[in-house]
């Protein structure tokens, strides 16, 4: 029990930093900016694994509430909104700068439970979503490689990102468990796709695709199912082994060690304005993880 508590962040971090990593690949080095088609690869291996992974009694799946599934289902249509945009950003943003947009939904998070929810907020955790904000919104403009459509995607991403977050707080305990909240946003994300993959020119396009022949394309697809599958059950093992701050502690380095690597692997150019907003945006997460630890 220990040792696998002890190694649930590592493991967390690992798959965090290889999924990031093959997703970048095959959207920006490899070009393979069909998201209705690549996000729908990765649902459909995620829901077959953790289908599998239930016959076999690895997990349980208890989704038999048909009124329960139906509630979820604006949230899954949610997850399919993440997925996309998140996809269509990252091909276009630096893993640095995505991370720092993804991370402004927090500021979302907050802002819900302080003004819906009247849940007393500490400063701590106060002016950690006003950095986050900040960063988020100061970057655009310091962005000496500004994408309008990156940030578009990644501004819908966020949103999307905030939103789930608030929809996975009811006032009431829900009936389903992450792994079957994740088993439904498989498989409602893999058929919405499938059908989307149609209309979006997607489908068509893919077959002019230059490497669609090719090992490296092939291998990094089924990595990227694969990881994307991992990272699901590392994070949800993270979540069940360890308190709120440890968890918040692990995600956050590795975000740091996914964001570093990707400057070292991918080509970043970054100025002083922009290193600025990153800066902000991490003591901005920084803090959030402190707070979390306090238990504020």
């Amino acid at each position: 029990m220990c040792l696998g508590r002890s190694l649930a962040g590592p493991a967390f971090c690992a798959c965090y930093l290889a999924s990031y990593l093959t997703n970048k690949y095959v959207l920006s080095v490899l070009k393979f900016t069909y998201p209705t088609l690549f996000q729908g690869w990765q649902t459909l291996i995620g829901g077959l694994l953790l289908h599998v992974s239930w016959k076999l009694g690895w997990v349980e799946i208890n989704s038999n509430s048909r009124s329960d599934v139906f509630a979820w289902l604006p949230a899954s249509v949610l997850f399919v909104g993440l997925i996309y945009a998140g996809s269509r950003a990252l091909s276009r943003l630096t893993i640095p700068v995505f991370l720092t947009l993804h991370n402004g939904a927090e500021a979302i998070v907050c802002g819900y439970q302080k003004c819906f929810q009247k849940e007393k907020t500490s400063p701590v955790k106060t002016c950690s979503a006003l950095f986050l904000l900040a960063a988020a919104g100061f970057l655009p403009f310091n962005d000496s490689h500004f994408d309008p459509d990156g940030y578009f995607w990644a501004i819908i991403h966020l949103f999307c990102v905030g939103v789930y977050k608030m929809r996975r707080m009811p006032q009431k305990p829900s009936v389903l468990s992450d792994i079957d909240q994740q088993y439904l946003n498989y498989i409602f994300s893999a058929v919405l796709l499938a059908f989307a993959s149609h209309p979006t020119g997607d489908l068509f396009s893919a077959l002019e695709f230059p490497f669609l022949s090719f090992y490296r394309f092939h291998s990094s697809c089924w990595a990227s199912g694969f990881l994307g599958f991992f990272l699901m059950i590392s994070t949800v093992k993270l979540k069940s082994t360890m308190a709120p701050g440890q968890c918040a502690a692990w995600i956050f380095f590795a975000k740091v060690i996914t964001a570093g690597a990707s400057v070292l692997l991918f080509e970043v150019i970054l100025t002083r304005a922009t290193v600025g907003c990153l800066l902000l945006g991490a003591l901005g997460e920084a803090l959030l993880v402190f707070s979390e630890q306090k238990g504020s």
